[in-house]
């Protein structure tokens, strides 16, 4: 399975996953959105809203960093279950898109 995380450089739940990934040795694809969650149309393809940071493990995309956390501990931590760790997490992504609105121009992630 390919891993690929979506996220912006500032955000700070996106620096917190990164350094997960670090901390565990994980290589995965990096894939910088714009700042604009408008412009995140490659967030929304896979997920289905527009908030970093977006997790995609083969078919499995997690969009809340909690659960990214958990999953990425154990999935691949030293005391994780590996692969059956997978059939644990479904999918976060969510099935009504988010709306855009007026704040929508301007650059966000989740706590902003």
């Amino acid at each position: 399975m390919a891993l690929t995380l979506y996220h912006v450089d500032w955000c700070p739940d996106c620096h917190v996953v990164r350094q997960k990934l670090s901390d565990l040795q994980v290589s995965y694809q990096d894939v910088i959105v714009p700042d604009s969650r408008r412009m995140r149309t490659q967030v929304y393809d896979v997920s289905a809203q527009y908030y970093v940071p977006v997790l995609k493990d083969g078919d499995l995309v997690l969009t809340e960093t909690d659960d990214i956390l958990d999953y990425l501990d154990k999935r691949y931590g030293t005391d994780g279950m590996g692969d059956t760790a997978a059939t644990q997490f479904e999918s976060q992504a969510r099935a009504t898109p988010d709306r855009l609105d007026e704040d929508d121009d301007h650059p966000s992630c989740r706590i902003n």
